[in-house]
């Protein structure tokens, strides 16, 4: 009698199991519907810069730097919370402790530290009509940040950017938050002023 329940066991299995026909689903990804570009002032009291943001997004204080407190009061982030993006801003005044060459030099190996995962780095130059040097860093790739940039007068203020969603990194499926937001980031750019 042992000797015919695996006969038994395999015959059920066989019997049990249908053969179905699978038909694959195509991919699909989000519908993202974009508010219209519209912008208000940053003009809070006490911060060295003032912008133009977009009316869609929110300025939150940041308060917190890899668990630590940040080194200057003035770090604000945009957030984005229909898209699920946000805008990091770390403002820091050049010093003879912080040199504008330091600065620049951190903020190029921030950014090209994306590298591992970007299929190119693309640097673009911006000068808006209050005298602020920008440069704008387009991320190609699965890279985690599409876009960076810095602004900078080279002699007192020195202000770093970087676009992050909260989702892992994928080009193509991000590409047209990205390219929305880029807007929004180089009219911040444009509009930025010192104070």
């Amino acid at each position: 009698m042992r000797q015919y329940i695996p006969v038994f066991i395999l015959c059920f299995i066989m019997l049990s199991c249908k053969p179905e026909t699978y038909t694959p689903k195509p991919r699909g990804f989000y519908q993202v519907s974009f508010p219209k570009h519209e912008y208000r002032q940053f003009n809070m009291p006490g911060y060295p810069y003032t912008f133009e943001y977009p009316v869609y997004a929110n300025i939150i204080k940041d308060t917190v730097y890899f668990d630590k407190k940040p080194e200057n009061p003035w770090w604000i982030n945009v957030d984005f919370p229909s898209i699920g993006g946000r805008i990091y801003l770390s403002y820091k005044e050049i010093s003879s402790a912080q040199t504008f060459s330091k600065l620049l030099e951190d903020a190029h190996r921030l950014t090209y530290y994306h590298d591992k995962r970007a299929d190119y780095i693309e640097p673009k130059e911006l000068n808006n009509r209050y005298g602020v040097h920008c440069l704008l860093y387009e991320v190609g790739g699965n890279a985690a940040s599409a876009y960076q940039f810095i602004a900078t007068d080279t002699m007192r203020n020195f202000i770093r950017g970087a676009l992050y969603f909260d989702v892992t990194p994928n080009a193509d499926s991000l590409r047209p938050m990205n390219e929305f937001l880029k807007e929004d980031m180089e009219h911040m750019m444009q509009t930025l002023q010192w104070r």
